[in-house]
């Protein structure tokens, strides 16, 4: 086990390294990046702004816990960008022009070369944005119980997960559809679900986003580990979901794999 953990992380290091040295090939893309996703940051810091000069609260946070809220969303928003949304986004085309044939032919786990082949190294300029803001507004909050901590810590790599293999379970189509793009499309508008509080939703499309469909995952449930007094129950299900959702995502992309023609066939 410890042997295959070690090559997983030297096999890591050297897709960050190669990753790094291919985004500096293309140095204003690579500022760019940085740049615009700097903007979709302060989109969704003025949306909120504007909404609490004219209500005291959103879901029953105000506007310093709905800060924190946003803070927490932009480091998983960052962490995905960075280790899963290009992977994802081309893997249409892999399987289009039959370059899935060399992934699956390598004696490493396919799922994992598929999902973290390429490195977003530009995005960890964000991800130190997304750190700073979110202890800034951390720092905000007046008598803040830092033991708190340590239950968002614990609850931060399941938001992770549920994130990775959301999308992943979509990108999975491509195996079976030629065509998925709208499929994807979808998995987008799904995820927008997770960029609000998953308190202004009604119980039982709260109740979906905290199981079937966990969207609450990305920013909500390590939001309310900050905020509000521990909930055993949701901690417990934090803990299982990640592993949970790794196995199903593992599954269901051995049995996707069953509808791939390769370009050799």
């Amino acid at each position: 086990m410890v042997q295959v953990l070690r090559k997983y992380i030297r096999l890591f290091s050297i897709l960050l390294k190669t990753s790094f040295i291919a985004d500096l090939e293309f140095r204003v893309n690579f500022s760019l990046r940085i740049f615009t996703d700097i903007m979709w940051y302060l989109m969704q810091v003025l949306s909120f702004e504007v909404l609490f000069n004219y209500t005291p609260s959103i879901g029953g946070w105000d506007r310093y816990q709905m800060r924190v809220f946003l803070g927490v969303l932009f480091v998983v928003d960052s962490l995905y960008m960075i280790f899963v949304q290009d992977n994802v986004d081309r893997f249409a085309d892999k399987v289009r022009k039959g370059e899935l044939d060399f992934i699956l032919a390598k004696p490493v786990s396919s799922q994992f070369l598929v999902s973290f082949q390429k490195i977003a190294t530009a995005s960890f300029g964000n991800l130190l944005i997304a750190i700073g803001f979110f202890v800034y507004a951390v720092s905000l909050i007046e008598d803040f119980n830092w033991y708190r901590v340590f239950w968002f810590l614990l609850v931060l790599p399941s938001s992770f997960i549920v994130v990775y293999t959301s999308r992943f379970f979509f990108t999975c189509l491509n195996l079976i559809f030629v065509k998925s793009e709208s499929v994807q499309f979808l998995w987008y508008n799904c995820y927008k679900l997770g960029m609000r509080p998953d308190s202004i939703y009604f119980p039982f499309m709260k109740f979906i986003l905290l199981t079937v469909f966990p969207m609450a995952f990305v920013a909500s449930v390590p939001a309310r580990m900050l905020l509000e007094p521990p909930n055993a129950l949701l901690i417990v299900w934090s803990v299982l979901i990640g592993p949970i959702f790794l196995y199903l995502s593992h599954k269901f992309w051995n049995y996707c794999l069953r509808y791939y023609a390769s370009a050799s066939s």
